[in-house]
């Protein structure tokens, strides 16, 4: 009888991990709607080796620098999660956004959550849900899934599979599309059975701005956010194009042009203001400057490295830029002057071609000139680091404080 029940018991058991494995195959057959405008698909599974290669020789050739970081310990499953938001700017439109969900592939159910939110990208599908074309997600991916952290970013609206145009640093909507990615997500691991405990903050360039602005908005909802890190972020957007306008500094990036082509047809587009590229940009530099935008077929090296090329001449004289239509919503697009509650670290590069030193250490300088007491809003020098060199130092540090008691 004894015999029975073991050969029962060894029975049942098999048929337990069995029926487990097979609903796991069945998830990765296709998208699940699981909730009203939520859906995800299994996209692929990373193992600790593929992650590590990305620690030790994919990061360093990205960013240019050697770093160290701590090796992966666990294998990772990607997720792609499709999810239903707004667009605040355009009067709260009903869209479809889609974003990243990564998670560690252990036996444990509960798991710590970092919301990465990326930085500025070139191509529509170089974001964290097509994390093959993301070098900045493969390293958080490897670092934070790969030892056992849940990770989570929105690809952001026109991004990604969205048919939107993009929103780029348009304040409200990438804070929308944060916090939605974040409701979906909870409900995709209700679906798989699991479960996350502490909420963390993360990202680099335009993703620091996007995650101060998330934060802003979390706070406002009495979310609780046990941390949030940035790296290289533009916390106020008109502090950042004044500066590179009227006071260029001999390692600005030969880039920074297409700061103010996406940010100024994204504006045009969320802020209903016809013309407002064309009204900022040089007639013989706007066709190409909207192909760049729309993400059509268009030369690079068209684009000038010049400002002054690609500009219209009244835009450097400071009074006229800060008073034009453009200037003022350039103005509203900060993420900084509130009284900020959680810990934040933001990490800033001393030989940055993007950001200014001061820039890096805005937030922290506001919150002592209002006299906030929280002392746990900080600057922190990377070194001497280039924009990519500030991201890749600065991600193991953020490891470091996250994983802390």
């Amino acid at each position: 009888m004894m015999r029975s029940v073991i050969r029962n018991s060894g029975f049942a058991l098999l048929f337990a991990i069995t029926l487990i494995s097979t609903s796991s195959r069945a998830q990765d057959k296709g998208p699940i709607k699981i909730a009203s405008g939520v859906t995800y698909e299994f996209l692929e599974r990373w193992d600790i080796g593929r992650l590590n290669q990305i620690l030790q020789t994919d990061t360093p050739k990205f960013s240019g620098i050697p770093v160290t970081y701590t090796p992966a310990r666990n294998a990772v499953r990607l997720y792609r999660v499709t999810y239903s938001s707004e667009i605040p700017e355009r009067g709260n439109k009903p869209t479809l956004a889609t974003g990243l969900l990564a998670v560690p592939d252990t036996r444990d159910t509960t798991f710590p959550m970092v919301s990465y939110q990326h930085g500025t990208v070139y191509g529509k599908q170089q974001v964290p849900s097509f994390a093959e074309q993301s070098p900045e997600t493969q390293l958080m991916i490897a670092q934070f899934a790969g030892q056992g952290y849940l990770l989570i970013g929105a690809d952001y609206f026109g991004l990604g599979l969205s048919d939107e145009p993009e929103g780029y640093m348009v304040k409200a909507s990438h804070q929308q599309a944060s916090y939605d990615l974040l409701t979906a997500s909870r409900a995709v691991l209700g679906h798989l059975r699991l479960d996350s405990t502490k909420l963390f903050l993360a990202g680099w360039s335009q993703g620091g701005f996007v995650t101060m602005a998330f934060l802003q908005k979390l706070e406002s909802a009495g979310v609780t956010v046990q941390a949030a890190a940035t790296a290289s972020a533009p916390v106020d957007v008109f502090v950042a194009l004044n500066g590179l306008l009227n006071f260029p500094r001999k390692n600005d990036a030969a880039w920074v042009p297409t700061l103010f082509i996406l940010s100024s047809f994204a504006f045009e587009h969320y802020y209903g203001v016809p013309g407002l590229a064309r009204s900022l940009l040089n007639d013989a530099y706007y066709d190409v400057s909207r192909k760049a935008y729309e993400r059509q077929p268009f030369e690079a090296a068209d684009v000038p490295t010049d400002l002054r090329k690609l500009i219209r001449t009244e835009y450097f004289d400071p009074q006229f830029f800060a008073a034009s239509a453009y200037g003022r919503l350039v103005a509203q697009t900060e993420a900084y002057r509130w009284l900020i509650k959680s810990p934040v670290r933001n990490y800033y590069g001393e030989a940055d071609e993007a950001i200014s030193i001061g820039l890096g250490q805005l937030a922290m300088t506001y919150q002592q000139a209002i006299g906030n007491g929280n002392p746990q809003v900080e600057a922190i020098s990377t070194g001497q680091t280039s924009h990519r060199g500030t991201f890749a130092r600065a991600v193991p540090q953020w490891k470091n404080w996250f994983d802390a008691p």
